[in-house]
């Protein structure tokens, strides 16, 4: 039976999934269900802005299951070069929703990554909302590159409590590097969450529904982290809307030249 796929749009060097929450949140459980091994990617501003100078990265994304987006800005680029509405998919919004359906489901899930304390937040939570949860396990690697025994190690672990979904926050794009990296080695549907670890901890709080819709998200996470973020957004963030204007150009000429 082959895996369950959704549509995909180019916005810049990377094919973005389209389709609305729910088609979203079906397909990923599926996808776990079927244990072939596969992973999921939320793409950003950031991430795009990657693909496009890192043809590694790139292909860590065409690999993807499927590439969610993430990012308003990248949801409007999906309407901007070919004119279809897509909600932004973000991975912050479908980690609880998915962790809801696969309790329903009895699916289970595993959290890989962060800090001890953000996964005892964590699991507390699912705990205390969804008691029907089957959390198979979680762990927090260390901080610097695994040996390969230890490499090993985790993923026989993993396995050993056969997880349907595999939550995953290391940060991009260590996390997306990771996930392809263990492709075909972890069975089940890897998901690459990042922040949104310590927000469904109640650690960290996020903005509001009408802040997100005016796409100030991005002002807020540099509010909380100016050191680490500023450089990202004032170059990624720029660089981007350069590259989506040289796109633009292009098409335009392109669509001239057809009519001409």
């Amino acid at each position: 039976m082959p895996l369950p796929a959704l549509p995909r749009q180019q916005v810049l060097d990377t094919r973005i999934t389209t389709g609305n929450r729910t088609d979203f949140i079906d397909t990923i459980l599926r996808l776990g269900a079927a244990r072939t091994s596969a992973y999921v990617c939320f793409a950003n501003v950031h991430m795009l802005v990657e693909a496009h100078n890192d043809p590694g990265f790139r292909k860590i994304l065409d690999g993807a299951a499927i590439v969610s987006p993430d990012g308003s800005p990248v949801a409007a680029a999906v309407g901007w070069f070919h004119g279809q509405q897509q909600e932004r998919v973000a991975g912050m919004d479908l980690l609880p929703a998915l962790l809801a359906e696969a309790a329903q489901r009895n699916q289970s899930v595993y959290f890989y990554g962060t800090t001890e304390e953000v996964l005892a937040a964590m699991v507390a939570r699912a705990r205390r909302e969804l008691p029907t949860l089957r959390i198979a396990g979680t762990h927090s690697p260390p901080f610097r590159p695994l040996t390969p025994e230890e490499d090993a190690a985790e993923v026989a672990a993993i396995n050993a409590v056969d997880p349907d979904l595999v939550f995953v926050a290391l940060g991009c794009p260590r996390q997306e590097r990771w996930m392809a990296a263990h492709q075909g080695q972890i069975r089940a549907c890897m998901l690459g969450v990042g922040q949104a670890f310590p927000v469904y901890a109640g650690l960290e709080q996020r903005l509001p529904v009408w802040a997100r819709k005016l796409w100030l998200e991005w002002a807020y996470r540099l509010w909380l982290e100016p050191k680490r973020l500023w450089r990202r957004y004032l170059i990624t963030n720029s660089h981007f809307l350069y590259l989506m204007a040289q796109r633009t150009v292009f098409r335009n000429d392109a669509a001239i030249k057809t009519v001409s």
